[in-house]
């Protein structure tokens, strides 16, 4: 089902509590603790951005954990409205990497995103597929 919500600034925390699925949440601040990684993921990538420093390991465990409490579509919807579009390749990057990535991210920014368009960041990819064959 694709939700046409559209996430606003305003809206924003209404559809995260909307989407929110934590059966062992016992309060508020522990919803605010998973919120919190979309921050920590658009840290470590603008981190990646302006040093290349790459810390991939940290971000697909943020990135996970988020995936653990809300749903694939709302997860990847309020990361593509929170993080600028030029972070994007990077965040798909991951997002691809974990079979996340969805054809089309609906309602964001008042448009629907293709993920066609969003090229992919091939430095990471190349970081992300070496890790994988390292066991």
């Amino acid at each position: 089902m694709v939700d046409s919500f559209r996430i606003t600034e305003s809206n924003f925390v209404m559809y995260a509590m909307k989407n929110y699925d934590n059966p062992h949440c016992i309060d508020i601040e522990e919803f605010n603790d998973d919120l919190k990684r979309i921050k920590y993921i658009k840290r470590l990538l603008n981190r990646h951005a302006t040093t290349t420093v790459l810390k991939e390991r940290l971000i697909l465990n943020h990135i996970i954990l988020l995936y653990n409490v809300f749903s694939i579509e709302a997860a990847t919807r309020m990361l593509f409205f929170k993080i600028e579009p030029k972070l994007w390749p990077s965040l798909k990057t991951f997002l691809v990497f974990l079979n996340y990535m969805p054809e089309r991210i609906s309602a964001v920014m008042e448009q629907d995103i293709i993920s066609t368009d969003i090229p992919i960041n091939m430095d990471i990819a190349n970081k992300l597929r070496t890790m994988k064959n390292v066991k």
